[in-house]
């Protein structure tokens, strides 16, 4: 940073009195000096002065400006770290809580399907036990059936054959009343057919 214009004028000041010469009788300390030279110079010091002071407590004044807005930006970037770790911190815990939800809605779901297979094998099973129950006594119902017609059918023809043993008997028997001269073949037993027919 150069110096500034006071800085300056006071080594004019320190160089002028360097350069000036003392009395010619006299010694010690004391010098001449050009009064217009340095009335000029402490003039214009004079001048520079207000100039240089406000320059610099604009500079202060700059630089209280620059550092409270640094200090600004300083605390709004810690406040937003503070809010990012915040979310973050609340975004994990949501996540862990939507990860045990998840697992507990899983094992729900896992325990219901398992209750809804085990009763749907235990129906089908009830169903198939039931079916075959019932499809066993349909059988053993048309089986009883079965039976009785075949009894009463062997009955009825065993009846249907006496009768027609009796027709035929009593047909030989008027013929031969009719005709008592003619021989008449013996009246044969039931044929093989007959029997056969009768089992």
């Amino acid at each position: 940073m150069s110096n500034s214009r006071i800085e300056q004028i006071i080594e004019e000041i320190e160089d002028y009195i360097d350069s000036c010469k003392g009395p010619l009788f006299g010694g010690g300390d004391k010098i001449v000096v050009d009064r217009e030279r340095m009335e000029e110079l402490l003039r214009e010091l004079r001048m520079k002065t207000p100039e240089e002071i406000k320059r610099y407590q604009k500079i202060l004044a700059n630089k209280d400006a620059i550092l409270a807005d640094a200090q600004q930006k300083a605390e709004a970037i810690i406040a937003q770290a503070n809010i990012q770790n915040q979310e973050l911190v609340n975004e994990h815990e949501i996540m862990q809580q939507a990860y045990e939800q998840a697992n507990q809605v899983i094992e729900m779901a896992t325990s219901q399907a398992q209750e809804i297979l085990n009763n749907a094998t235990r129906d089908a099973n009830e169903i198939r036990l039931g079916a075959i129950q019932y499809t066993d006594d349909m059988l053993a119902n048309m089986q009883t059936m079965l039976q009785d017609v075949v009894e009463k059918s062997n009955s009825h023809y065993s009846a249907m054959m006496d009768n027609f043993q009796q027709f035929y008997n009593t047909i030989t028997s008027n013929r031969a009343e009719l005709a008592p001269e003619t021989e008449e073949p013996a009246p044969q037993e039931t044929s093989e057919a007959e029997e056969e027919a009768g089992q």
